[in-house]
């Protein structure tokens, strides 16, 4: 797998755990559960994939972290989309909406381009 195809699998979970974040602060396992959910179980995300996620969006001013308790009452750390996310977010969230479109007209063509 090269490059490129590495960085647009990292843009695609940054798109989705920031839009995750967007509803609200959540720890990382309710953020990988909540995107299980809402694809019908479709994309299940590793933790080897979905903390270094969060530590990169951190590290890059998307997210902030502060620990809590969770609902069964254990430490977890809750991370919460910042300002500088939310611009992200709208900009991935752009850039893939036009990338989508792009691959279903491929997919979709019956003919090859002249």
């Amino acid at each position: 797998m090269g490059a490129a195809s590495i960085d647009l699998l990292q843009g695609t979970l940054d798109v989705l755990v920031l839009k995750t974040l967007s509803w609200g602060p959540r720890h990382g396992y309710a953020v990988a559960r909540g995107l299980q959910q809402l694809t019908d179980d479709v994309l299940q995300i590793e933790e080897g994939s979905l903390y270094p996620a969060l530590h990169r969006m951190e590290r890059r001013g998307w997210v902030e972290s502060e620990w809590g308790l969770s609902e069964n009452n254990r430490r977890a750390k809750y991370y919460t989309l910042t300002t500088e996310g939310r611009r992200q977010l709208r900009a991935e969230s752009s850039t893939w909406s036009i990338f989508s479109q792009a691959v279903s007209k491929v997919l979709s063509a019956t003919v090859a381009p002249a």
